[in-house]
């Protein structure tokens, strides 16, 4: 009996191993198959044909947004031939193509975060940024542009002069300067929500003394007759950006700079006056047009939520300015919380979540950067596993229709063909199993 235990204890045992190993070679293979699958979308952003470079972009944004690690490993490697490859994409691709090719740079920058090549980003990009708000209207391309500028600012800006830089690039899309032959073009709603966003995602991060009196007045002014426009969200963006500046005290900062300005000769002691009480004007104007539109009825046609999300927005803008109080909010990451207590950190994680989208679980989990922006330790028990990811990252993930797993499929049937030929004897990998 106990030979026979020893045997079977063998057969256990080897049989064990070789479930091990079966199991370190598949999981192997997937990390292979991803890093080649990488490799091939940044390969056939050399290819002629823009829809080629379109479907490898998708690609390489969906694996950045799945699995950080591995983007992280990636850019190790290949840093330089991405950047410049989707800089190449902006300058002559097309309005998806450029839309696509901005995207993967703001999120390059997410990935390898503060640091030298953070600085190569904003460096390189800027000029080619620039000159592509010049070439066509199309609001989606633009929105994306204003993105990229702000995200890779806000992680590669070293210096205030970098941000006040992009914030007037940004600016001037509403606020051109005009020649004497040039004309104006009128920006769509959905690009001054955007132009304002962005704006006001980059002024979270600067100190309100370093911007000129005459740009405060200018903002300040143009986002109060914001307020009166019809589209919520441009009501909404705005709002936010005031929220920020009246956070700052820069309102304030500027009234008193004003008041103070004066060199002691009556006609500058006037205009000082004057400038003080336009400034006070202005901000008892615009706490009225918050109030009113704290308790806006809901027009025909209106969206519910929309209207809901306006009313709930202005109601926290007017208890900030009446009383001080800066919205507290809380949100769940896999297991764990992370919490605002401040306008500034709230616009900030609004825009980040919006510009990762189904990535802002896993960069928030991941990446130390953002950890750091917001002060948020996640648990290490719920990194473990899958339970914990949303059911949109699951299904972005696991979905065979998605960009990510069609490649993989692609590129695992041809893995499969040349193991076969050559009798390699790789074990196959179910990709709708690979979480398992």
């Amino acid at each position: 009996m106990l030979d026979s235990d020893d045997d079977n204890s063998s057969v256990s045992s080897s049989s064990t191993m070789r479930s091990d190993r079966m199991s370190v070679s598949a999981s192997e293979e997937v990390e292979f198959n991803k890093d080649s699958l990488l490799d091939e979308a940044v390969d056939a952003l050399y290819e002629k044909r823009g829809s080629t470079r379109e479907k490898a972009l998708a690609v390489i944004i969906e694996a950045f947004n799945s699995n950080l690690q591995q983007g992280q490993q990636f850019v190790e490697r290949k840093f330089a031939t991405l950047l410049h490859q989707c800089l190449n994409s902006i300058k002559k691709g097309s309005s998806k193509e450029i839309s696509l090719a901005s995207h993967t740079i703001g999120l390059l920058a997410l990935t390898v975060g503060p640091g030298d090549n953070a600085r190569e980003i904003l460096e390189e990009s800027m000029i080619p940024l620039s000159q592509a708000f010049k070439s066509g209207s199309d609001p989606s391309k633009t929105a994306s542009l204003l993105e990229c500028m702000a995200v890779i600012t806000f992680v590669g800006g070293n210096d205030p002069e970098d941000t006040e830089k992009s914030m007037q690039i940004i600016w001037q899309l509403v606020h051109p300067k005009l020649g004497s032959n040039v004309v104006a073009v009128k920006p769509s709603a959905a690009v001054i929500t955007a132009v304002v966003s962005a704006w006001s995602f980059l002024l979270t991060t600067m100190d309100g003394w370093r911007l000129s009196p005459k740009l405060w007045q200018e903002s300040i002014t143009y986002l109060s007759s914001l307020l009166d426009k019809d589209d919520r969200s441009v009501r909404i963006a705005a709002g936010e950006a005031l929220a920020v500046i009246f956070e700052m005290g820069s309102l304030e900062k500027f009234a008193a700079k004003t008041k103070g300005s004066s060199d002691g000769s009556v006609s500058e002691g006037n205009k000082s006056k004057e400038g003080f009480s336009y400034i006070q004007g202005l901000k008892g104007k615009i706490l009225n047009q918050v109030r009113d539109l704290s308790v806006e009825a809901g027009g025909k046609g209106s969206a519910k939520k929309d209207l809901n999300n306006q009313r709930n927005l202005f109601k926290d803008v007017l208890e900030f300015l009446e009383d001080c109080y800066s919205p507290n909010t809380s949100m769940k990451i896999g297991g764990d919380l992370l919490q605002t207590s401040s306008w500034s950190q709230l616009i900030q994680l609004n825009f980040l979540r919006c510009f990762l989208a189904g990535g802002f679980t896993k960069h928030m989990q991941e990446n130390e950067f953002l950890q750091d922006i917001f002060g948020f330790t996640p648990n290490k028990r719920n990194l473990l596993g899958s339970e914990h990811m949303s059911n949109g990252e699951k299904r972005m993930y696991k979905s065979p229709n998605s960009a990510l797993n069609k490649a993989r499929t692609q590129l695992l049937n041809k893995q499969r063909m040349l193991s076969a030929g050559k009798n390699f004897g790789h074990y196959a990998v179910n990709v709708g199993d690979e979480d398992s």
